[in-house]
């Protein structure tokens, strides 16, 4: 017995809008951000990385005092022109502007929920 007409049309109609409510979701997580801000520190690296969804995947060293045991900094870069800029810095003491966006749903947007939007270089040794 087949259902009738009304019924897939209401199946459709709430595939439909669970879709639109999924991507209208995902549309917000990633056009606002929770937190903003910048990071300093010593780029170390900027990698493609994934399987099916690549992504680019960056860490910098924050470095606060001398001696101390840096922490590392991990986010992602969605713009394949910010990439390549920050792969020109590796290895320097830079400044990196970024947004927070939590709660994306997969990796495919970018492992961590942090997305850098631009670089700056900074000077090498600050004096007192």
């Amino acid at each position: 017995m087949a259902l009738p007409k009304s019924a897939l049309t209401i199946a459709a109609g709430i595939v439909v809008i669970t879709l639109a409510v999924f991507a209208a979701y995902i549309w917000l997580m990633m056009h606002w951000s929770y937190s903003e801000g910048e990071r300093a520190g010593f780029m170390q690296k900027l990698s493609s990385k994934g399987w099916i969804c690549k992504t680019w995947e960056g860490e910098l060293s924050l470095v606060a005092l001398p001696g101390a045991a840096p922490e590392k900094f991990l986010f992602s870069v969605r713009d394949d022109a910010v990439a390549a800029k920050i792969n020109q810095f590796v290895g320097q003491r830079v400044a990196l502007v970024y947004a927070q966006n939590k709660g994306l749903p997969t990796s495919c947007f970018g492992e961590t929920e942090y997305f850098v939007s631009d670089i700056r270089l900074l000077p090498e040794h600050i004096s007192p």
